[in-house]
């Protein structure tokens, strides 16, 4: 029965995309616009996006960032936590984290991501769409226009809609640089001589030119070609993941709306799903690396289903084997490894960064050198040492040895004070006595106190004459 009622699919739509011709051109899309329950939803979800996204970079904590993503210097600021390159483990134990929550949530919920908070679509389809819709009108409007001759009144809408394209993707990317250098250096870029700033300058022009490039002109081509998200869910889904799917038990076969006619299924073949897609696939050929989720296609078939006094849902959220075997959501060992594989991830990155230091130290004997006799009981070595202080506040600093007993002799002024978010090395001699020394190579541990509170503590190796 299931066979039968799937007859009607023409595999050939596989070897073909919609935005590209037989001949290899582009081919525009110009989707319907889209109403609907979901359309409303993800209009008002996006409107909690972009206001994080445009306040994010200008929230300071004590007169810091809150959010900082400085590669040019490698200094980050996440939540108000600051990190440097020695975090690096930090950051790739985050990553491999992130990647197994996507993977996971990718086989519960498919593109759930793409279609409700991924920026591409956001920004998109809920503001340069919106603009476009504004300006040129709906889908028919927009094709007359682009094949009509060039007028005053054409060179008047595009011109007008392209300043505005432009407007938004400029405003992007200020907020974009903001991210990177910060809102302090940025202003300056924009209050202080243009010629003092010229990288910042160019930056700005340079983002702004790609943003609206791919708004204006790239489009869907992001998620069809260049987004890997999308190309991973051939290997991410299973029959039991959630998506936006055609129930073609319930469909087919299709039929024009006829009161004499019962042998069809609900649906009535109107096209409506695929005017309204962004990508320009039919989702009722089922799952396709082009579809993002983003709940068009169900809008307009519930609208439809409503007009023809039909039951909604006949695109909706569902998984193969609900519509195949009508079968309830399983946890299967796929899911329960993904979940072991996170909860571990997850687990070991937060106890790493609860355990992380304000003060990362580096203490190291100088390379090439053997001990010293500053005097015939005593026995000293040369250090070099590097503080990093990853706080955003000035601080005091106190080098101590613990074990063994011995003596700090800095080689010049030494460390007694480090700067917010700064690197302070020096070098200093560390003196012990002959009693304390066993052998070669003896253990030896510092402590680094910060207004009577140890911050740090460090071992290292002292070498000494062979015994």
């Amino acid at each position: 029965m299931v066979e039968n009622k799937m007859e009607h699919i023409d595999e050939s739509f596989r070897d073909s995309i919609a935005t590209v011709t037989e001949d290899g051109k582009r081919a525009w899309i110009y989707p319907k616009k889209p109403k609907g329950r979901y359309y409303n939803a993800r209009t008002w979800v996006s409107v909690v996006f972009l206001i994080i996204f445009f306040a994010l970079p200008l929230i300071k904590i004590n007169g810091h960032p809150f959010f900082l993503l400085n590669v040019v210097e490698l200094k980050f600021v996440l939540f108000g936590i600051a990190f440097f390159p020695q975090d690096f483990y930090l950051f790739v134990l985050a990553m491999l984290t992130f990647v197994v929550f996507i993977a996971l949530f990718t086989a519960l919920f498919g593109r759930l991501w793409c279609g409700w908070t991924c920026p591409q679509t956001v920004f998109m389809e809920m503001v340069f769409r919106k603009i476009e819709y504004l300006i040129e009108g709906d889908f028919m409007k927009q094709k007359a226009l682009d094949k009509r001759a060039w007028d005053a009144e054409k060179i008047r809408i595009k011109t007008t809609k392209h300043l505005v394209f432009f407007f938004i993707a400029f405003l992007i990317s200020n907020t974009f640089l903001m991210y990177i250098i910060g809102f302090d250096e940025w202003k300056k870029i924009i209050t202080d001589n243009p010629l003092d700033h010229i990288g910042g300058l160019f930056a700005t022009i340079i983002f702004a030119g790609v943003f609206y490039g791919v708004y204006a002109r790239f489009r869907e081509q992001v998620c069809i070609v260049v987004c890997p998200y999308g190309r991973l869910q051939g290997v991410m889904l299973d029959p039991n993941t959630v998506v936006i799917a055609y129930d073609y038990k319930r469909g087919e076969p299709r039929g024009k709306l006829s009161k004499d006619n019962n042998e069809h299924g609900d649906c009535i073949d109107c096209n409506q799903c695929v005017q309204v897609c962004p990508t320009g696939i039919d989702i009722r050929n089922g799952t396709q690396l082009e579809c993002v989720n983003c709940t068009a296609c169900m809008d307009a078939c519930d609208d439809i289903m409503d007009k023809i006094q039909k039951p909604r849902g006949l695109i909706r959220y569902t998984s193969e084997n609900a519509i195949k075997k009508n079968a309830k959501f399983k946890i299967n060992s796929r899911i329960i490894g993904y979940c072991i594989v996170l909860t571990i991830l997850f687990s070991t990155f937060v106890v790493l960064l609860a355990r992380r230091s304000n003060i990362e130290t580096t203490i190291l004997r100088a390379s090439g050198l053997l001990y010293q006799k500053p005097d015939e009981s005593h026995i000293s070595n040369l250090y070099n040492i590097a503080l990093i202080n990853k706080t955003f506040g000035d601080m005091p600093i106190e080098l101590k040895i613990v074990e063994p007993k011995g003596e700090i002799k800095w080689v010049g002024n030494g460390i007694t004070h480090l700067k917010e978010q700064s690197v302070a090395q020096s070098t200093f001699f560390l003196i012990l006595p002959k009693t304390e020394i066993k052998k070669t190579k003896t253990k030896v541990i510092f402590e680094i106190w910060s207004e009577g509170e140890k911050i740090d503590r460090y071992e290292t190796s002292f070498l000494g004459p062979n015994n």
